[in-house]
């Protein structure tokens, strides 16, 4: 098969030309321009640390926060930066107080590494955590509300839930689940790691208590950039999993949020810097910015699974209407060998031996199922989910 050319953008990323990278939503990739821009921040700060460090961290992490703020739809008082959308789970979990007889609300599509986040409140306070299955395949969003509310009752003090599923792909319907626990006085976690820059999102018309999403993501900032949104009302027992300075400043200019969370020690900021940049650079690809980029990101999804599907003569899993940019097939058999979600497939060792295709194929339990997920960004090409569509029908 001829080796397909990628997107006319990726000219803009430092992506191998011999490897087909069709994985963008597990860590993401950073633009040649970001990435000199952090590369520049770095210098600068390596040239003098004590200024860069000290005397102008606050105002540079200030400049970070209103783009992203307007983007998300918050206000910068309620938004803190942390390295990742997993340290943002664990801030909220770890600052709450759960006691013996509580429960706590999650799906069976939970991320690992927020349910073992979850799971280790639990098991420290005594909680119980309450599983909700949400099916797979799925036709029906409300379903899924249904479900979760139908679990909550006078015990329920939190849920955690994913906005976009990463094994399946699927945009859970957080508005309908947020205010629905709401009227019954449950707060709830949104784990929206695929979120910024895949949705558009409001995050005051959202209510939610809190909410954390990955920057390096869909917005292709350097590594270690994300964001925690938490509610005015909320802030009081929220704290950095790092104590600092800010925990006994005695400052009345800023929130005791703000204090404790803008500097938890000595750290490469540079990332959380380069957010603004990161936001300008994708908005500055297409004619209408990013409402533009999103579609054409979610229009490559679609297309690229209908043709997964129909070459493996399959059905979509999921209705285009709970799919943004990041979306799974299932394959005509599971893995007989039955790979645990993290140690990888076999087809995926393949494709990658014999077609140098990046992308994830797993194990999913809710029932056993195998996935095949694509996450498209404006760099890849209908071409090269047409070369992946034949490399399955060559292997299966």
């Amino acid at each position: 098969m001829m080796i397909p050319t990628p997107s006319p953008f990726a000219r803009h990323w430092d992506l191998d030309p011999e490897v087909i990278f069709l994985n963008h939503g597990s860590f993401g990739a950073c633009p040649r321009v970001i990435m000199e821009r952090q590369h520049e921040l770095r210098r600068e700060m390596e040239a003098q640390p004590l200024r860069f460090l000290h005397h102008t961290i606050e105002e540079r992490i200030d400049a970070c926060k209103p783009r992203l703020a307007q983007l998300v739809g918050c206000d910068v008082e309620d938004l803190a930066l942390v390295a990742n959308a997993t340290t943002g789970v664990n801030t909220v979990l770890r600052s709450l107080t759960f006691a013996e007889g509580d429960e706590l609300l999650v799906t069976d599509h939970e991320y690992n590494a927020s349910r073992n986040a979850l799971e280790y409140v639990a098991a420290r306070s005594g909680a119980r955590i309450v599983v909700v299955a949400v099916p797979f395949p799925i036709v029906d969003a409300s379903q899924i509300v249904n479900d979760i509310v139908s679990k909550a009752n006078d015990r329920t003090r939190l849920c955690l839930i994913d906005h976009v599923t990463s094994p399946t792909g699927v945009v859970m319907p957080v508005a309908e689940i947020v205010a629905a626990l709401n009227e019954r006085g449950i707060d709830t976690l949104v784990d929206g790691a695929h979120a910024p820059g895949m949705l558009p999102l409001d995050l005051r018309q959202l209510n939610v208590a809190y909410y954390t999403g990955n920057c390096h993501k869909w917005l292709c900032t350097p590594k270690g950039s994300a964001l925690l949104f938490v509610r005015r009302d909320r802030q009081e027992p929220i704290r950095p999993l790092s104590i600092s300075h800010g925990a006994n400043a005695e400052r009345s200019d800023r929130s005791r949020f703000r204090l404790e969370f803008d500097f938890t020690g000595t750290n490469d900021f540079t990332a959380l810097m380069c957010i603004p940049d990161g936001i300008a650079f994708l908005e500055s690809l297409l004619p209408g910015g990013f409402e533009e980029l999103r579609q054409h990101n979610h229009n490559l999804a679609i297309a690229g699974r209908n043709l997964l599907c129909e070459a493996l003569g399959t059905k979509p899993p999921a209705p285009e209407s709970m799919i943004g940019s990041l979306a799974s097939i299932i394959l005509p058999d599971p893995d007989p060998a039955g790979a645990p979600m993290m140690a990888g497939d076999p087809m995926q060792a393949v494709l990658w031996e014999q077609y140098k295709i990046e992308v994830p194929v797993m194990n999913w339990p809710h029932p056993k199922l195998r996935l095949l997920r694509i996450s498209p960004q404006i760099y890849n090409s209908i071409e090269q989910y047409d070369y992946l569509a034949k490399a399955l029908q060559t292997i299966v």
